[in-house]
């Protein structure tokens, strides 16, 4: 697996500034946390996965800042040669995930990109509540959501999303 350093190395060879690197760095350090409650009440986590992926989860925000920074993501991420469980990991990590439905809709390639892992869903679960560098609440990111305009089941998959991981 990837060591931090290693994955702070991609992210600033591949061009991420550093305000991307340092929301990069947030969202780790809350999904490892999460990632060691968890293991420690039974759940089986990989908590060198969990990090590697959270430090890399906004890798394509080096080439975009839109939606399709995941799919940018991945693409970086196989040209370094980084382990499939990452790539999935950034692939899947936006929002509470993003059914086929939703891609097609959004433009994105035809595919399912709902986090189905544990790890995964650590990492998006991270990802949503780090805004830049700060954390914030759930209830803080739902709030968002609404003010954005988002559906109502993308709100719904956020809230799922926290429930499962027993954060809600």
């Amino acid at each position: 697996m990837l060591s931090r350093q290693d994955a702070l190395d991609i992210l600033g060879s591949s061009g991420c500034s550093e305000k991307v690197i340092a929301h990069c760095v947030a969202v780790a350090d809350l999904a490892l946390e999460m990632a060691l409650k968890l293991r420690s009440s039974g759940r089986d986590v990989d908590v060198a996965l969990v990090e590697a992926g959270a430090l890399l989860h906004d890798l394509g925000r080096a080439r975009t800042h839109d939606i399709t920074h995941a799919i940018a993501g991945v693409e970086v991420a196989e040209q370094n040669g980084i382990d499939q469980a990452i790539i999935e990991i950034i692939k899947r990590h936006i929002g509470a995930g993003i059914t086929r439905e939703d891609a097609k809709e959004l433009g994105l390639p035809d595919d399912d990109y709902m986090p189905v892992t544990i790890e995964q869903m650590i990492v998006a679960h991270a990802d949503n509540l780090v805004k830049g560098t700060k954390r914030i609440t759930l209830e803080e990111r739902i709030l968002k959501m609404q003010e954005n305009n988002l559906d109502p089941e993308s709100i719904e998959r956020v809230k799922a999303l926290a429930e499962e991981l027993g954060t809600y």
